[in-house]
């Protein structure tokens, strides 16, 4: 299948989903990239953000990522990220909390690169949860 991307998602605790795809859209340092079959080959930075991958099975995958980088050559994508989660297994209410926390901090001024990380690792973990339950 020369139409077809094959997609690996890498935290450091392991592959996090991987298989077949018909595109990818991840938020690069850049902005917004959608990858298909044959694109040229590439390696970009990610920001924190919900991954977006459209399975060769008609289902899309969403999956959280804080960062981390994309390589994309020979009909092969790799998503590499220090933290990355599948939407299905987040819990919206306890990301939600986390998000509340995090924009309580950096209203208080607490404007350290921790707190920032956390801010951002929060809100890509709201936005995938909400984008596969289709808010």
């Amino acid at each position: 299948m020369a139409d077809v991307l094959r997609v690996e998602v890498v935290s450091s605790t392991g592959i996090v989903w991987e298989g077949d795809a018909l595109s990818v859209i991840v938020r690069t340092s850049e902005g917004d990239i959608g990858i298909l079959p044959n694109h040229e080959p590439l390696l970009a930075s990610l920001v924190p953000c919900a991954a977006e991958v459209l399975s060769t099975s008609d289902t899309r995958e969403v999956v959280a990522i804080d960062g981390g980088f994309i390589s994309v050559a020979d009909n092969r994508v790799s998503l590499l990220s220090q933290f990355a989660k599948i939407a299905q297994e987040i819990d919206l209410v306890a990301a939600e909390h986390e998000l509340a926390a995090a924009e309580k901090r950096i209203n208080a001024g607490e404007l350290d690169e921790e707190t920032r990380h956390h801010f951002l690792r929060a809100q890509a973990q709201v936005r995938a949860a909400r984008m596969a339950r289709g808010n």
